[in-house]
């Protein structure tokens, strides 16, 4: 049966996170080769969210494909603490990842700061969020050999606009998305947040939109500050800053949320970090590009952080996870 004829062919492509996956994944193999033995991730799952199980059964899985050795070991909620507190202690640990949300309220950040700083694949202790917020990108600054953590969802986020070439490689590092516009819709502590502040960081103007309203994040016309600012947009909504901007990325966590196609600027690439489909069908009607969710470039990202852990722990000049840097990307060396 032949298309109507008023039914034009969509100009979207949509890209699957696997591409990206499957290039970072060709990184974390070559500096795999350079380690004695295999590192070793303990997952910790204290709660009863299907999406947080299938994270973790997902984690394994590309763990156990690619010489990485996976443990998930479920605990109560009051045993928690204590699991967190041994696994630190644990020499044959090299990386630890908590399923959250737990007690969803303050709790939670409470047990992302007694995860060990050298374990700590999230990047959710205060020394990695400090310094994310802060643009400092390494951990001894003077000799800049240690890098810096950043959270896994916020960094694939990174990962994905970076194979998309929305980083331009021309300007300087920091400076690679200036003239870009994004919206981030979520602005929750542990993922939206934090990827507006790196967007920003890097030189984006970024409209972080929740239910409470809208902040800039900015580093000021011409990128005059060295990190960047937050200002509170009172009276803004959503429908004043999409219809800006040339990337919008959702992460809402509801299936009845759909983000308003009929605000997307002409050509604008969308992204969805949520487990839940946040852009309906039609955004492939204005998208130039659509990528529908990033979760398996979120797991090869972990692993990059588990071997950037181990290289960082290393007190002789060896870097086992150096093939995980490549020139042009956010995290090289300036």
């Amino acid at each position: 049966m032949s298309a109507p004829q008023d039914a034009a062919p969509s100009s979207c492509k949509v890209m699957l996170a696997k591409n990206v996956a499957n290039g970072l994944l060709k990184e974390v193999q070559e500096g795999l080769k350079t380690l004695e033995k295999p590192p070793h991730l303990v997952g910790f799952l204290a709660n009863n969210d299907p999406a947080a199980l299938m994270y973790a059964q997902w984690t394994q899985k590309t763990c156990e494909e690619n010489g990485f050795k996976y443990s998930l070991r479920e605990v109560s909620q009051a045993d928690i603490e204590e699991a967190i507190l041994s696994a630190n202690k644990d020499a044959s640990v090299d990386g630890i990842i908590v399923y959250y949300p737990i007690f969803n309220n303050r709790q939670d950040q409470y047990l992302q700061q007694i995860v060990d700083v050298e374990k700590d694949v999230e990047g959710l202790s205060h020394r990695y969020i400090f310094n994310m917020y802060q643009n400092i990108r390494y951990l001894d600054g003077e000799t800049k050999r240690q890098k810096s953590i950043l959270p896994c969802t916020p960094l694939a986020n990174i990962k994905i606009l970076e194979y998309l070439n929305i980083y331009n490689t021309i300007l300087p590092y920091g400076n690679r998305l200036f003239g870009h516009t994004i919206c981030v819709v979520n602005r929750s502590e542990v993922v939206g947040r934090p990827l507006a502040a790196l967007l920003a960081n890097d030189g984006a103007c970024v409209y972080s939109v929740d239910i409470t309203g809208v902040q800039k994040f900015t580093r000021g016309e011409g990128l005059k500050k060295g990190r960047h600012e937050v200002i509170d947009m009172e009276g803004a909504t959503i429908k004043d800053v999409a219809p800006l901007c040339d990337v919008v990325i959702t992460g809402v966590p509801s299936e009845k949320y759909k983000f308003d196609t009929s605000l997307l600027r002409e050509g604008a690439v969308c992204v969805n970090f949520s487990s839940e489909k946040n852009f309906p069908h039609e955004v492939r009607q204005k998208a130039s590009i659509f990528v529908p969710s990033i979760g398996k470039v979120t797991i090869v990202v972990l692993l990059r952080n588990l071997l950037r852990l181990m290289q960082n722990r290393r007190m002789d000049d060896v870097k086992p996870a150096a093939a995980t840097e490549r020139p042009g990307t956010l995290e090289a060396a300036s």
